[in-house]
């Protein structure tokens, strides 16, 4: 990918200080992340404040770095008040974003370091003629895990997929990497709903929430191609119409289509 030849970057995070995140029995390999009450009122709260797109209810769901689901949630009144397709979308967003973002540890001589890959700076690249195209077949679901019962316990604490890995690749916008004080990736948070683009807003504010957005300098699209400094993997709408049909042209080629009332991603909160 053209991204990881842009030369040696050095990760640095601002000098506050992140929550301790409790193990409320997601196990050692959670430890650090969010739990289920602390990512259902941090996901709450960033749904109240986003008003773009639909005004829906939303999912939420966390990975660790390898992938493991940690905690699913739901901002409605119960698992039927938000699209019931957007628990296991929201679950492969957090996939996606963990599993092709990096940290300074990624550092390689000069041709690699550390880089933040939104699910929503993957659109272009993965459509016909993009750089990345079959990416999103490259990882599938785990049905097994995926639509695991019961039912009832989807979206709460002892959610069936807490503890699996679930896979899956997701393209549009709704997922992001989580890094701690340390600017260390720790995994992801996946989020869906509504729109795509309000998806990535909310996803957005809900890594705000949980105090897991120490990115400033590490590299990505937005930041290297949109000059967005402050906001390094936010999504962009780039995408022109192609002259010869079929799918638009991204400038960047890391660009994403806008939606129905679309958000003023431009204002959503700085990383730390």
């Amino acid at each position: 990918m053209q991204l990881l030849r842009l030369g040696h970057i050095v990760t640095a995070a601002a000098l506050c200080a992140a929550p301790a995140f409790a193990d409320d029995g997601q196990g050692k390999a959670c430890a650090g992340l969010p739990t289920y009450s602390q990512l259902k009122t941090a996901l709450a709260s960033a749904t109240d404040a986003e008003s773009s797109g639909l005004n829906m209810n939303m999912w939420g769901t966390v990975v660790d770095r390898d992938g493991i689901v940690c905690a699913v949630a739901f901002t409605g009144n119960d698992r039927g008040s938000q699209w019931p397709g957007s628990r296991v979308i929201s679950a492969q967003k957090a996939n996606t974003a963990n599993s092709f973002s990096l940290d300074a540890s990624a550092h390689r001589g000069v041709n690699g370091g550390p880089l933040a890959l939104s699910t929503a700076n993957l659109y272009s690249a993965v459509n016909p003629g993009g750089s990345l195209y079959g990416l999103q077949a490259s990882n599938p679901v785990d049905t097994g895990v995926a639509y695991k019962g019961p039912s009832q316990l989807f979206g709460t604490s002892n959610d069936p997929m807490v503890g699996e890995k679930i896979g899956g690749v997701n393209v549009f916008g709704g997922g992001l990497a989580l890094y701690d004080k340390n600017g260390t990736i720790i995994g992801a948070v996946g989020v869906s709903g509504d729109t795509s683009c309000s998806d990535h807003a909310i996803a957005w504010r809900t890594r705000h929430n949980l105090n897991l957005d120490f990115l400033k300098n590490i590299p990505g699209p937005a930041s290297l191609f949109a000059n967005d400094l402050t906001h390094p993997d936010n999504i962009i709408f780039d995408i022109t119409p192609n002259p010869n049909g079929g799918t638009g042209v991204s400038a960047s080629t890391f660009g994403h289509p806008t939606c129905f009332k679309n958000p003023n991603v431009a204002a959503l909160p700085a990383v730390q």
